[in-house]
This record gives structure tokens, sequence and C-alpha cells, in this order.
């Protein structure tokens, strides 16, 4: 037996081997499975990204169903699997959104959902906004300074 105490050689091939290799997709086609399929992995750390993409290649991956409760800011506001920290969180603190590691991340958020949009207008102080964000307002209003002076000038 291969498992016996100290015997380290095996004898024989392996019993079953795949003919095949195994996919995720191909008697299970309804719309859960391709959403899961095109699902983009963004705000976590490489190996977070390698495990959550296996989980979704072996049809490991579960989707919540309803938020989670995020570890820094305590709100109900994850809405990823797997994920410990909500997007504003993970923006602001730079870390990532599955181990909560101070890891590089792979593929930044490129925006917030529309929904914590939503509640940041109706005057939640619990929403934090990513420094993309608030760069992207600076710029806009250095330019509309710039340009209001120049027309003061030109005038």
């Amino acid at each position: 037996m291969s498992s016996q105490k100290g015997n380290m050689t095996r004898s024989h091939p392996q019993k079953h081997q795949n003919m095949f290799t195994f996919k995720n997709d191909i008697f299970d086609k309804n719309v859960q499975t391709k959403k899961i399929n095109t699902k983009l992995h963004d705000g976590v750390c490489q190996h977070c990204k390698e495990v959550l993409e296996w989980r979704v290649k072996y049809s490991k991956y579960k989707p919540l169903s309803k938020p989670k409760k995020c570890i820094k800011c305590l709100q109900k506001t994850v809405k990823d699997s797997y994920h410990i920290i909500c997007r504003p969180c993970t923006c602001e603190l730079e870390i990532c959104a599955k181990c909560g590691k101070k890891e590089e991340i792979v593929i930044p958020f490129n925006k917030e959902p529309e929904t914590s949009e939503n509640t940041e207008n109706e005057g939640s102080n619990h929403r934090r906004s990513c420094k993309q964000k608030e760069d992207s307002d600076e710029d806009l209003n250095a330019e509309s300074d710039s340009d209001g002076e120049d027309g003061d000038t030109q005038a």
C-alpha cells in the first residue's frame, strides 16, 4: 500500500486518469453560471485572485445571497463573495478585499458600485470614497478654475 509507513516507492501507476479537462459550463448552462464565469475579480492581491479563479474554474464559487458585514466600517456593504472588506474601505486603505493584507492589488477597483453612490447622496457618513475618484474631482475643479481665470483675464 502507498500509505504504509516507510513505503516511499509506488510500483504501479495512478488507477484513474482523466481523459479530458473539467469544464464548469458543459452541462450547467444557466444565467448564474455565465455570470460567475464572466466576473472580474478586482481589488484583490495576486494570491487571492488565483484562489477565486480556481473556485470559478471548478464550480466551487458560490455567490452571496445578501450583503455581508465589512470588518473595517462594520456596515453590511460587502457584496462580493469571499471578501471581508467593502470597496470604499479597500480603496481608502489600499488593502486586499479578501485577505485584508497590504499586498499589491492586481486589478484595482475602477469605480464605486451604484448603490453606494446613492447612499452617499443620502448623507450617510460611514462611506468612504476612492482616492481615484477624489483625484478626478480635484482635476475637474482645477480645470474649471483655470477656465474661469482665463475668462476673467481675457474680458
